[in-house]
């Protein structure tokens, strides 16, 4: 079971670190409004990172923006630099969950995870990075076993609402859930969006990386998970989806791995069926793909070499059309902006034979939610960490390297959700 007590000497039961970066000031305004869901009806909880000026005007910026003056000064702060390990350390060991934001993680995460698992605090992050997150998993989920230590990674919009919606409709199918595919769509107001160029530089390093990706992964040695049903046919590069009425491309972001590892999980732990999954996402008219060929020839082009890579870095906005910028979207954009992740399932029916005949059965859930970046990620990662607080002993037995799936499986994560705006539904 979970440790989630405060003591004397671990006064915390939140740290958010990076919270004076991008999504890292979102996070703080989302603790603050929600601190009596904590134990007990009360939060415990404190920033850090490398400026103390700029956590101070990150505290007097939710003070306004929430109308609560007590911000200024009944947050604590606390200095730490993930290029100096002892002020990591110092940080650890005062919280029962850090909460880290600061990426791209495959460059600042490591030292965040290492210190979090030698000094006893759980860990979250909202990483899309496939690399780092597999990395972790690789490297410390012995040890944070052994210390009773839950790292739980991909707790934003990657990946929760994609790895929680598959367990959702496996809850809801009768039966034995055999194949899902979740199609995508992104909704923005009259005042536009876009995405700030933090997980930019992130998609930018992780293609580039691609063949470490594939060499991580075959030191798993992990065994094809079986099939059961019929098999789920890949789509194309680029097709028209009769399900969303647009076109549509397969989702590029970690989903697809994250939710493969729950799947391993729920088989080897719980011995439960594997559900397939395949991730896609909607991108709009004959207008946008052309915007998007166009974006991809490029990308793909330069991601291949450093003076590439420094180019896109440079002008997220420029290669991205616009998708990304260095500015990140204003709080009227994310205003008007909403997310929707639909599923499609199919499986055998109870009372059907799942190694007999094809599967019977169909269920279409939804997953919907406000602007997936900056307003769902920071509720998706508060309420996982309140979650653990909550409900330590409806975690795994042990602590490690988990999944938001894994982790939260039998919780009231989803309950949770739907109570702050991440709704799931039977359609």
């Amino acid at each position: 079971m979970a440790r989630v007590e405060t003591t004397s000497n671990r006064p915390y039961h939140l740290v958010i670190f990076g919270a004076s970066g991008f999504t890292g000031q979102f996070v703080v305004e989302e603790v603050a409004r929600t601190v009596s869901e904590g134990p007990k009806g009360t939060l415990k909880w404190a920033v850090a990172g490398r400026s103390k000026q700029k956590l101070e005007n990150v505290l007097e910026q939710a003070a306004g923006v929430l109308s609560k003056p007590e911000l200024r000064s009944e947050v604590d702060i606390i200095v730490a630099d993930v290029g100096e390990p002892d002020t990591l350390a110092a940080m650890c060991k005062q919280a029962v969950i850090v909460l880290n934001c600061v990426g791209p993680y495959r460059f600042y995460g490591e030292p965040v995870v290492k210190a979090c698992v030698e000094n006893g605090a759980h860990h979250i992050d909202i990483s899309g990075e496939p690399q780092f997150l597999e990395g972790m998993e690789l490297n410390y989920n012995s040890q944070a076993a052994d210390n009773g230590v839950y790292i739980i990674g991909s707790c934003g919009f990657d990946s929760i609402p994609a790895d929680m919606g598959v367990l959702y409709t496996r809850e809801q199918f009768k039966g034995t859930l055999t194949a899902v595919e979740s199609f995508l769509t992104v909704n923005t107001g009259p005042d536009g969006g876009c995405i700030h160029d933090g997980t930019w530089q992130s998609a930018v390093y992780g293609f580039a990386d691609s063949d470490k990706l594939r060499s991580l992964r075959r030191k798993f040695n992990h065994k094809p998970l079986p099939t059961v049903g019929s098999r789920l046919k890949r789509r194309g590069a680029l097709f028209y989806s009769n399900e969303i009425q647009q076109y549509a491309l397969p989702f590029m972001g970690s989903d697809p791995s994250v939710v493969k590892r729950t799947q391993r999980f729920l088989v080897e732990e719980h011995e439960a069926t594997p559900t397939q999954y395949g991730a896609y996402a909607g991108v709009g008219g004959i207008g946008n793909i052309i915007k998007l060929m166009f974006a991809g020839m490029m990308f793909w082009f330069l991601v291949k070499f450093s003076f590439g890579r420094n180019l896109l870095i440079k002008h997220p906005e420029f290669f991205s059309f616009g998708i990304f910028s260095k500015a990140g979207p204003s709080r009227k954009q994310m205003e008007g902006s909403s997310f929707q992740f639909a599923f499609y399932g199919e499986g055998y029916k109870e009372g059907q034979d799942p190694s007999q005949g094809k599967p019977n059965g169909k269920i279409n859930t939804m997953v919907q939610g406000p602007e997936c970046g900056y307003v769902a990620t920071p509720i998706t990662m508060v309420q996982a960490a309140l979650t653990i607080l909550n409900e330590p002993t409806a975690l795994p037995k042990k602590g490690g390297v988990y999944t938001p799936g894994a982790a939260f499986a039998r919780t009231t994560l989803i309950d949770r959700l739907n109570k702050h705006g991440v709704k799931f539904s039977c359609i």
